[in-house]
């Protein structure tokens, strides 16, 4: 959880276990590959539980009309085509339904990546040779990719759904990036508030502070500085409460909604900036010292004056 260690005991650490294994048809050639998922999750987990008691809330399945509880064994998905009217129907009906090429990654085409928006984006998997015979057709596939800059785009099925997947370059792997089909993605344009006009958009002091701002916190990409600061404080509330059954919540301060001057704002942000800039290259331009502060030449002269007197 950090360098303080605070929380880590709440924390349960998972071996990745492969979610789907398969191929990747890359023309003529087949690389037998494991697909690893590539986020764990660390989000604190709620549950509900009753006040007073803290006794776990559990939910059962209840026929509605009945209110018998319904078993695992005798439930069916059904498709909702009226107001409270379904058509059930059963495993063998969907497996039926379900698209074909259960186990291959079929490439169809190369891209460059700057062609595809992030908007497109849905989950990170990582994939990983299954067995030795495979690894010199992946490395293979890898460093091809690499020399080209480009990425492989291709279709696959996953847990019963077909996904368009985007195969790239991923420090010393390849990684699998399943995507939005294009109809999945809102067009930007339909938002009711969008502003009626780009008028007073671009205005020319404003513009130019805006890009000074941008220019002055402009710094290489550090993903290691963005932590959960979210997390953290909840576990830090579970091991206080968990040892003194109470805490101390400080009330928040609510934020107002108020206008303010654009300009005003974006002067005074550039202004902070260059001041917060300023102090850091002082405070780094500081020699380290050591024990006591070391007296001034002139310092030292008088107080050998009153000492030889």
């Amino acid at each position: 959880m950090g360098p303080s260690g605070r929380g880590e005991r709440y924390q349960i650490k998972s071996v990745p276990r492969p979610i789907w294994t398969g191929t990747i048809s890359f023309g003529l050639v087949a690389i037998p590959v494991k697909v690893y998922p590539a986020i764990e999750s660390h989000r604190p987990a709620f549950h509900e539980v009753e006040s007073g008691t803290g006794r776990r809330i559990r939910y059962k399945r209840v026929a509605e009309g009945s209110g018998r509880e319904v078993p695992w064994e005798k439930i069916e998905r059904g498709f909702e085509v009226g107001k409270g009217r379904f058509v059930p129907l059963s495993k063998e009906e969907i497996a039926a339904a379900e698209p074909k090429g259960m186990r291959t990654i079929d490439v169809e085409q190369f891209v460059s990546l700057d062609e595809i928006d992030p908007v497109s984006w849905d989950q990170t998997y990582y994939i990983a040779p299954d067995g030795t015979a495979g690894e010199k057709s992946y490395a293979l596939f890898r460093e091809a990719l690499k020399r080209s800059g480009r990425v492989a785009i291709g279709r696959f099925v996953m847990r019963t759904k077909e996904r368009v997947v985007c195969l790239r370059p991923f420090q010393d792997i390849v990684a699998l990036q399943t995507m939005f089909f294009p109809d999945e993605v809102r067009d930007a344009h339909a938002l009711p508030d969008l502003p009626k006009s780009r008028a007073g958009a671009s205005r020319g002091r404003e513009l130019t502070l805006a890009l000074q701002i941008i220019d002055s916190l402009t710094e290489k990409w550090d993903p290691s500085r963005y932590q959960d600061t979210f997390r953290a404080r909840v576990m830090k509330l579970v091991e206080e409460k968990s040892k003194t059954g109470e805490i101390a919540v400080e009330p928040q301060a609510a934020k107002g909604g108020e206008v303010v001057d654009l300009l005003a704002a974006l002067k005074a942000s550039l202004a902070k900036e260059k001041g917060d800039r300023k102090g850091d290259e002082h405070a780094a331009a500081l020699p380290a010292r050591r024990g006591k502060p070391r007296a001034s030449s002139s310092a030292r002269a008088s107080a050998r004056r009153q000492s030889s007197r």
